[in-house]
């Protein structure tokens, strides 16, 4: 009989400790899951991966002016479900690497009621993402705007002097910022509807 209470006890450890091993494992699991979207939002905004610009402090005043200039296009699109009129007040502008510029942004509620928008972007070609460094910008701050009332956003940036020596990207002469307005809730875009439609004309 106590070798059959023995086995009995460690049998029912046993399951205690895969219970518990189990548990703790899906416990894990969700909290990296919970984890990985700010986490992957920080590494994209870190290393400029996957087009994402970087975040960073104003570009020195020595910049070199022998480097090829480079210009960088803007791209203005509002998501479906959101009635605004979004546009750069300059559609590119031509900046020498580590040198700052500063380009306004003017967004309109065309609509009847209040409402509150979001902006994303992303830097083509993607593999120029890491060298476009943001100083100040409005993406990811929620604005509510009344009907009928503008606002105005500046967008201060440089481009890393590094992408000139990069075998991939350095002889390009043309990179593109692309915003997009989206309808926000509870302070995140709010992707709905088809493809954004683009407010910039061509050129």
């Amino acid at each position: 009989m106590t070798d059959a209470s023995d086995r009995r006890r460690h049998a029912a450890r046993g399951t205690r400790w895969t219970v518990l091993a189990c548990t703790g494992m899906v416990l894990g699991m969700g909290g990296l899951a919970l984890a990985s979207a700010p986490l992957y939002d920080m590494f994209c905004k870190a290393t400029g991966f996957n087009g994402t610009p970087r975040v960073g402090a104003a570009a020195e005043a020595s910049a070199d002016a022998t480097l090829a200039p480079l210009s960088v296009r803007f791209d203005t699109n509002v998501a479906k479900g959101l009635p605004w009129r979004f546009q750069a007040e300059q559609t590119r502008v031509d900046v020498v690497p580590g040198r700052t510029a500063t380009v306004f942004f003017k967004v309109t509620n065309a609509g009847r009621e209040p409402a509150k928008g979001i902006a994303v972007f992303n830097v083509q070609p993607d593999l120029m993402g890491s060298y476009f460094v943001k100083v100040q910008c409005f993406c990811f701050d929620e604005h509510t705007l009344q009907p009928g009332e503008s606002a105005e956003f500046p967008l201060v940036f440089y481009v890393d002097p590094a992408l000139r020596k990069d075998p991939d990207v350095g002889d390009l002469e043309e990179m593109t910022l692309s915003y997009t307005y989206f309808p926000s809730k509870n302070g995140a875009p709010v992707a709905e509807g088809p493809k954004p439609r683009a407010t910039t004309t061509n050129f």
